[in-house]
Formats: C-alpha cells, sequence, structure tokens
C-alpha cells in the first residue's frame, strides 16, 4: 500500500502586516474597551473577525455606521484620503492599521501622479486595497483587471506612464500584465520595487516547489483572500492534480483524499497556524501520517504597530451595540467542525462588489516566468516608526 504523506508549505499563515493589524485592534480593544469599530474585515479572515467580533470588535462597511467621536481602525487593506476626511468631519479618532506595504504603494500613486505621470493599477475592481490606492489620484489612475482594460486602454496623450499593483496577486500574472503592457507602451515606467508583497511572493514559491509532487493540494483561507485564492491557481498551474481553498478542516471533503497519497498544505497570509494544526490533525485521522516540510525561505520580518492615539476629551466610543447589533459571539477557538465553529464564519459576506477570481491570465504550467529568490520586503521608509498614515513611505 501507497505510504500516505503530508507536504507542508513554508513560509505560509500569518505575515507582518496581517500580525500587527490583529495586534493593533487587540490593543485598542485593552486601552479604549469595546467597543472598538473597524471599518471592513481588519485582514480577510473569518476567524480572525469572529475572534475579534467575540472580544468587542464591531466591523462596518462604511463610515457612517461609526457613532460620532468613537473609536475606528482603518483595515489592513487601506483607505482612500477622501475616507480619512470624512472620519476627521466626524469626530472619529482613527487607528490605522494599514500595512506598511500597501502604504508604500499609495506613497507611489501620490508621487507619480505630483510628477504627471498616469498610473496604470493592476488589480481586482472593488477590492478594498485597489479602492484605497485609486482614491489616491483617481484623475491620474487606470484600473486594469481584464483584458477587456488592456485591449480599451487609451493612455492620456501627456506627461509618462508608469504601472502599480495590488499586493497580493500572483507574481507570475502581474509580469504578464506588464510584459503585454511594455509591448504595447515600450516607455512604461516599473516602480522603484516591486509592489507584490515579500509574503506573498514567498507562499507562492512554496507552493510553486511543492505542487508538482503533490495529488492535492489545501490552501486554507477564506474565500475573500485574494493572496489565499492566489495559491489555489499556483498549485494547479505548477502540477497540482486538485486544489481547494478551506477555511478549516470541517470544510475539508474526505472524497478529495479518494486518490490521493500526497497532500500539500498551506495558507494564505491572513490564516492562524492554529487552523492549519485543525487540517493536520484531520489528515493523520485519514490515514496520513508523514509530514515533510517544504521550505523556500525563512522569513524574519516584523512591522511594530503604532503608538495608540489618546482619545479626544469629552468623546467617549458610542453606546455599547446590545447583542442584536453584534455578530453571534464564539468561544475562542471553537474546535474545528463545531456548530460554534460554523456560527463564528457567519460574520458577513465578503465584499460586494469584488468578484474573487484571476482578473487576468490563468497560469498554464510551465509557461510562467522563473520566479526570483524569496524575497524580503521592499522596506518602507521607516515602518517601524508609527503608523502608516498618509505620508507612511512617502519618497522623494
Amino acid at each position: 500500500m501507497t505510504q500516505r504523506r503530508i507536504l507542508l508549505a513554508a513560509p505560509r499563515g500569518y505575515c507582518a502586516g496581517v500580525e500587527r493589524a490583529i495586534l493593533i485592534v487587540e490593543q485598542a480593544l485593552d486601552r479604549y474597551g469595546p467597543p472598538v469599530y473597524v471599518r471592513k474585515q481588519i485582514v480577510h479572515n473569518a476567524h480572525v473577525v469572529a475572534d475579534l467580533t467575540a472580544r468587542g470588535a464591531v466591523f462596518v462597511e462604511e463610515l457612517e455606521e461609526v457613532p460620532e467621536g468613537a473609536i475606528v481602525v482603518y483595515s489592513a487593506h487601506g483607505v482612500a484620503p477622501a475616507v480619512r476626511d470624512e472620519a476627521q468631519q466626524r469626530g472619529l479618532t482613527a487607528v490605522d492599521a494599514t500595512c506598511p506595504l500597501v502604504a508604500k504603494v499609495h506613497a507611489e500613486a501620490r508621487r507619480y501622479a505630483r510628477d504627471g505621470r498616469h498610473i496604470l493599477l493592476i488589480g481586482h475592481a472593488g477590492h478594498e486595497e485597489i479602492d484605497g490606492t485609486l482614491g489616491e489620484a483617481p484623475a491620474h489612475t487606470t484600473l486594469i483587471d481584464s483584458d477587456t482594460d488592456l485591449d480599451r486602454l487609451v493612455p492620456p496623450a501627456a506627461g509618462g506612464l508608469t504601472w502599480l499593483s495590488q499586493t497580493t496577486l500572483a507574481v507570475d500574472e502581474v509580469a504578464e500584465t506588464v510584459r503585454e503592457l511594455k509591448d504595447r507602451f515600450p516607455a512604461l515606467v516599473d516602480p522603484p520595487s516591486d509592489d507584490i508583497c515579500y509574503a506573498s511572493q514567498n507562499r507562492q514559491d512554496a507552493v510553486k516547489a511543492m505542487a508538482p509532487r503533490c495529488d492535492l493540494v489545501l490552501v486554507v483561507g477564506s474565500a475573500n483572500s485574494s493572496n489565499s485564492l492566489r495559491l489555489v491557481d499556483v498549485a494547479l498551474a505548477h502540477g497540482a492534480e486538485a486544489a481547494h481553498l478551506i477555511d478549516d478542516a470541517g470544510q475539508a471533503d474526505p472524497v478529495w483524499l479518494d486518490k490521493a497519497a500526497t497532500v500539500g498544505v498551506t495558507a494564505g497570509a491572513s490564516a492562524p497556524e492554529h487552523l492549519v494544526d485543525g487540517v493536520l490533525e484531520w489528515l493523520r485521522g485519514k490515514g496520513f501520517g508523514e509530514v515533510e516540510e517544504v521550505a523556500v525561505t525563512v522569513e524574519d520580518i516584523t512591522f511594530a504597530a503604532p503608538p495608540l492615539p489618546e482619545r479626544p476629551p469629552g468623546r467617549t466610543g458610542g453606546p455599547r451595540p446590545t447583542t442584536t447589533d453584534l455578530p453571534m459571539p464564539v468561544p475562542r477557538p471553537a474546535p474545528a467542525g463545531s456548530a460554534a465553529h460554523a456560527a463564528a464564519l457567519h460574520v458577513g459576506p465578503p465584499h460586494a462588489a469584488w468578484n474573487p477570481t484571476p482578473p487576468r491570465h490563468a497560469a498554464a504550467a510551465g509557461t510562467a516566468p522563473t520566479p526570483g529568490a524569496p524575497r524580503q520586503p521592499a522596506r518602507p521608509a521607516h515602518p517601524q516608526s508609527g503608523p502608516a498614515g498618509p505620508d507612511a513611505g512617502e519618497a522623494g
């Protein structure tokens, strides 16, 4: 009988920006007490959102849902300047959990717009990160989300062209889009450093190394997580017979294992490690004993949380929401597959405007460019020194 084994990708799971964002919400709850409002999901993971909800965080879609004078945290995906202006006008105490690498892209957009360049922004329409970046220079930016966008592109006659990208896309996909853009516009200027997050690239590289040996790859992550979805795409493009995205072990289907001798396991950058442990335990229960880690690099990046602002005198966090206002609290953590665990996942739908499918170029095995060495992030200016605010990472 064939030995059934598990290949475990490394790196996997939380990146530095996700850890920082979650820590900021936890520190805000400790300092100010609940409720602490969070605009959008702090990171795209249903378990993380359910856990923070149980502790007193209140997740909202827009600032109009936040009482005047309350505490509000911006998500790791960043916000447009108009959101910051609205918070100031409504007297909100804002805490910025924007990932420093996303703030770097915002700074590049502002700089290129000041220089009179037009920006071709590669990414998913409706994703919070893209909404924020577009908001920095809307008159100077065109979104490239599909082949149709590329075919219809008519850049302004005046000024040069440059490109930027969403940080969580597939490396190969962005490279192919840039090649096509440069075929049409040879003078297109590259950003000073790659916008793809170091964690996204490292997790993709680990899957590329693992996938050719796998009958099945399980990616732990939520359905609205762009970087997790890209890991499924990468696994299929680089040799895995099948690949599935699951929030936790409770979503894994035993039928997937019928013809699988080797199962690869990884996790998106917003998925906590205890969910990976649950998947490994589920696989062991199905006869998968040996675990081999497939490591491509070791990550030692950290981003310090910014100092929390003082609450303005005389302002409170607004009335504490009733139990009918809050999503159902759940134990921390609930066992995978339990009723409480299932309830924890009902924390609201993904961003309604975002279709979480690859916008372009579903890569085929053997056609993708050879990736570079595993990366550490392009260093934003002073990533440890404070909030990733409007000028974080500003160059020149």
